[in-house]
């Protein structure tokens, strides 16, 4: 069977969620020695680090957390009852809430941003071996389908994408 997963790929999928999980853990556990929770910790690093251009809004931060507006709000409004942050109605739009991170929080959240990237650092090496060992894996396997005569007649996921396949998905019929 061409689609299915090796051992070696088990193993480093499954490694690089358990690297996940501690890093993320020991974030977690960093947050609360702060006297935060992990999911404003989360609000304040996403805050702090949009992407270039991008807006402080609820629905902004919503989006990069993957939560729900209401759930962002709640995080907010006790962010801001710490004195962490600040909401900002603006003057063109009075709908639109822009948020920002008070002195009080930019320290809070530099001080625990420099224990997470000293952590990353260290654990990055580790972090990088399990997906790269998945992607050799792949590549292997490509190079064996190439070496092997009907490697043409096999569908990737290239052809896939460009609906080089039609009406079907990995060999059966859409329904």
């Amino acid at each position: 069977m061409g689609n299915s997963i090796s051992l070696v790929e088990f193993r480093a999928l499954a490694e690089f969620r358990y690297l996940i999980r501690v890093f993320l853990n020991h974030g977690e556990r960093a947050a609360r020695a702060a006297r935060l929770e992990p999911q404003q910790y989360l609000v304040m690093l996403m805050l702090r680090g949009l992407p270039r251009g991008g807006a402080s809004s609820i629905g902004d931060l919503a989006e990069r957390m993957q939560l729900r507006h209401h759930s962002v709000v709640e995080l907010i409004d006790r962010l801001e009852r710490q004195q962490l942050l600040r909401r900002e109605r603006s003057r063109s739009d009075r709908r639109r809430v822009a948020v920002h991170l008070t002195r009080r929080g930019e320290k809070v959240l530099s001080r625990l941003a420099r224990q997470r990237v000293a952590e990353l650092r260290t654990a990055a090496p580790a972090l990088v071996l399990a997906p790269t060992a998945v992607i050799r894996s792949k590549q292997s396997k490509a190079s064996r389908r190439r070496a092997s005569p009907d490697a043409r007649s096999q569908p990737n996921r290239q052809s896939f994408k460009a609906g080089a396949f039609g009406n079907t998905i990995a060999g059966r019929q859409r329904r």
